[in-house]
């Protein structure tokens, strides 16, 4: 086995522990407080297309929740919050293993450390109109991203719509958090299987957390603020 190996099975070792018992009550706590909204139903969904080695996964959440709560919150800033939030929840749930640092051009997901890089993403694309609302990572590079995987088709992405309620003065919320055409070096490198038992579990279950963990609509603030002054004008 190869040090570049021996690294994947480090890495992928560190994304088991970060759900271990210490973790799962810390996602627990996450959870906790007082909910704005209702989350009414998720789904996931995982695909790997064989001939090429490219992932797909998808989880979404329906949220109730009051009209007025959703016009108050329906900004392009809160987008780029939501973003935050997203990177935020990750960096609680594994107590601070994994951290995101920002640069002008870049996000990189880091395990302790700059130099252990898991994920590098460009800065993030934005969208947004009256009915839907859309941030985009693509993928970069990083030590769980296979070489294929570096030429910037794969993308992380969260997308919000906006759904007529059931109710008299209630509303839906859409949200869909997506990672198409990655290429895990995991299962490049050393197997599919463990890439399943590990860093795509895992992610499924830290994703539905994050889904869960929306019903407070408590959102974090940006780290660069660049849609701070943004309405609900369409934006890209």
């Amino acid at each position: 086995m190869s040090t570049a190996d021996v690294v994947l099975v480090v890495l992928a070792a560190a994304v088991a522990l970060a759900l271990a018992p210490a973790a799962s009550r810390a996602l627990r706590r996450l959870l906790q407080g007082a909910p704005r909204a209702v989350i009414v139903s998720s789904s996931s969904a995982t695909a790997h297309d064989w001939s090429t080695g490219a992932v797909q996964s998808a989880q979404t959440a329906e949220v109730v929740m009051p009209v007025a709560a959703l016009e108050e919150v329906w900004s392009a800033a809160n987008l780029e919050r939501l973003a935050r939030t997203y990177w935020r929840f990750l960096s609680r749930v594994t107590l601070g293993l994994i951290r995101v640092q920002y640069t002008e051009r870049e996000r990189s997901v880091v395990l302790l450390f700059r130099p252990l890089k898991l994920l590098t993403f460009d800065a993030p694309e934005y969208e947004m109109d009256a009915q839907r609302g859309l941030v985009r990572w693509r993928i970069a590079r990083g030590l769980l991203v296979a070489r294929r995987g570096h030429e910037r088709d794969g993308y992380l992405q969260i997308e919000i719509r906006r759904r007529p309620g059931r109710r008299p003065g209630e509303a839906q919320l859409h949200v869909e958090v997506e990672v198409a055409n990655f290429y895990p070096a995991i299962a490049f490198r050393l197997s599919r299987r463990i890439y399943n038992a590990t860093q795509s579990h895992i992610h499924v279950i830290i994703t539905h957390g994050f889904l869960r963990s929306l019903a407070r609509l408590e959102l974090a603030e940006s780290r660069v603020g660049r849609l701070a002054t943004e309405t609900q004008a369409p934006v890209q």
